[in-house]
């Protein structure tokens, strides 16, 4: 027997649990090195593992974290050019019982996008690019958008705005549509800095011709809410239909009228288990029909007490269940660490004359310790007002305004002055923590004070070999289209979320310790019947933490049993081989035993007869 998830041996199952063995037999003792060859027929591109190459391609978001925990590196990486390469691999991957991993973008926390030998990834950043995989239509009075998951969020913004609509979607500008839209189309904020030199210049200041001109395109930042998400929802609740190559290597259209059950399932269920998403349609908002839209980016050098104000906003904010939707508010606070190139054009000119202060001996600009907000408001009705005093108390004491909500921006264009054009927040391994809560009481209970302590226990102290990321968001209320959304036939949880934060660590492998210390008194205090922010352990499937083996931690991610029961079951029935079950990441497929049917069956008589189930 051997294993189909990445994180172990395919031939040493003694040390795992019984449930996550694929008890599937290799066809012959040489089945490793059949695995390493090329599949005959595929069109695009592929990479054993150990050749030239390889180290490259398989290269993403978690590798400087996980590659040895979690075990990413697959025997074989195929990048495929048609769906029909991608029907080859799946029936590859079934004649030799090993599993398939499925990458559009490469940036869940823990790898999940990946997997170990023997198994195959299939790399589609590059498959769905051509004028034929995007079109924008309209039908029945509606816009809408087709698209390719092989397109990431920048180019996807600008397409959307050369077009004059939009949708809400997330900021990190090499996030990829597939993952992002299965995942719940969720983006907080990401963090507005990196250790490359240009990174902070391309997040805040450079226009989208300057980040094509100035920047690279490796990997960057997981899928995180959206600064939209309140007065529009998530990206998945616009999707009408979807595109897929399912396990057994067939073409099909998935819509809520022709198959209820598994739109369901693909969007907020199992990422990357149920098929191979290769395009979606969307319906999108046009800009003429939201004028006047606003919004604020602004740039505060960090100090613990302009942290605080800008919290409490927040928390205010977030506690009042009956604020406005057409509002969206996020803070971010960051570790000094860039050290940004004195010739980078606009960031060194404003530099230069506000604040000569960060240059250092060697003449070049050192980035401090900083705070950055964005804000935004559009009109989601005719006859809807902004109160620009709201924009105001953010504006005091702002050390430079980069948007201004004093002009109006078409929507689509607001949306694009969010993309954040860095590759990652700091290029070291990462503790990351995103928790989320639907308590009211916040400001009651002093959170923002806790948060604004435990942010500044890490990043008072300089050169300590940790950097910090925090972030806070209010994305709930009962006028909020997270909420309002909640039965739109897609299973995304935790729709009652009123707010979510991020409290992310990056450190030197010295530091790991101190890094894991820090974040061991966040989960302590924050979560859990005495916590602080959350009663209850709620995370995202894009930001999971700790065990990654989903089906231990169900609850951690999911509403309720019933619903990770049905997905068990939609599960089995579209992966029967577990072909599509890389890894321990992923919705345990349901046991089809005999006393498991004889159960759905009378549970099934007793709602046709109207007794108890």
């Amino acid at each position: 027997m051997f294993l189909s998830f990445a994180a172990h041996s395919p031939y040493d199952t003694s040390t795992i649990p019984s449930h996550l063995i694929d008890s599937r037999k290799t066809e012959s003792d040489s089945s490793t090195s059949l695995i390493m060859a090329i599949i005959e027929g595929i069109e695009g591109n592929q990479y054993p593992q150990g050749t030239e190459g390889y180290d490259g391609v398989k290269s993403q978001y978690a590798t400087s974290t996980y590659e040895g925990a979690h075990n990413l590196n697959p025997a074989l990486i195929v990048q495929p050019k048609t769906k029909e390469d991608i029907a080859k691999v799946l029936m590859y991957a079934k004649r030799k019982k090993i599993a398939v991993a499925i990458r559009t973008g490469g940036h869940q926390y823990d790898g999940a996008s990946s997997t170990g030998a023997p198994n195959i990834q299939l790399d589609l950043r590059h498959t769905f690019r051509s004028p034929g995989d995007r079109a924008v239509f309209e039908r029945d009075g509606k816009t809408y958008a087709r698209t390719s998951v092989s397109w990431n969020l920048g180019e996807f913004n600008d397409w959307l705005t050369e077009n004059n609509v939009f949708v809400p979607h997330g900021q990190c500008v090499s996030v990829n549509l597939g993952g992002h839209v299965q995942t719940g189309g969720k983006i907080y904020l990401s963090s507005i800095t990196s250790a490359s030199p240009l990174s902070l210049y391309s997040c805040l200041w450079s226009s989208h011709d300057r980040f094509r001109r100035g920047q690279s395109d490796k990997v960057g930042d997981g899928a995180r809410f959206g600064q939209m998400i309140r007065s529009f929802g998530l990206l998945g609740d616009h999707v009408s239909s979807l595109e897929i190559v399912d396990a057994k290597g067939r073409s099909q259209e998935i819509t809520k009228e022709t198959d209820p059950d598994l739109y369901w399932a693909f969007l907020g269920g199992s990422p990357g288990n149920l098929g191979v998403l290769t395009h979606l349609t969307i319906q999108t908002y046009r800009n003429q029909d939201h004028r006047g839209s606003r919004g604020l980016k602004a740039l505060y050098f960090y100090r613990a007490e302009t942290l605080k104000r800008l919290m409490d906003i927040v928390v205010e904010m977030s506690d009042d269940e009956d604020f406005p939707r057409n509002y969206d508010l996020c803070v971010n606070v960051l570790s000094s660490d860039s050290r940004i190139l004195s010739s980078t054009p606009g960031l060194e000119t404003w530099a230069a004359r506000e604040h000569r202060e960060l240059y250092g001996q060697d003449g070049r600009l050192v980035w401090p310790r900083a705070i950055v907000l964005y804000a935004q408001w559009i009109p989601a009705e005719t006859g809807d007002v902004c109160d620009m005093a709201w924009f105001d108390q953010m504006k005091e004491g702002a050390d430079s305004i980069l948007v201004d909500p004093a002009f109006e921006r078409p929507a689509s264009q607001l949306m694009g002055e969010w993309i954040l054009r860095s590759e990652r927040e700091f290029d070291h391994p990462y503790i990351k923590r995103t928790y989320s809560t639907r308590s009211r009481t916040l400001g009651r209970d002093g959170w923002a004070s806790w948060f604004v302590g435990r942010i500044d226990n890490m990043i008072r102290e300089e050169n300590n070999g940790c950097w910090v990321v925090g972030q806070a968001q209010c994305v709930g209320g009962k006028n909020s289209m997270l909420a309002r959304n909640a039965d739109n036939g897609t299973s995304y949880n935790w729709r009652d979320t009123a707010m979510c934060c991020n409290m992310d660590c990056f450190h030197t492998d010295e530091a790991e310790g101190r890094a894991k210390d820090w974040q061991k008194i966040n989960d302590i205090q924050a979560i859990g019947h005495n916590g602080i922010f959350s009663k209850e352990d709620r995370r995202q499937l894009w930001g999971s933490y700790g065990n990654w083996d989903l089906d231990a931690m169900w609850n951690c991610y999911y509403d309720d049993r019933a619903k990770y029961e049905k997905l068990q079951r939609i599960r089995r029935a579209v992966d029967p081989d577990g072909t599509l079950t890389p890894n321990p990441f992923a919705v345990k497929r349901a046991d089809w035993s005999l006393g498991y049917l004889i159960s759905r069956l009378v549970k099934f008589w007793k709602r046709i007869i109207g007794g108890p189930a």
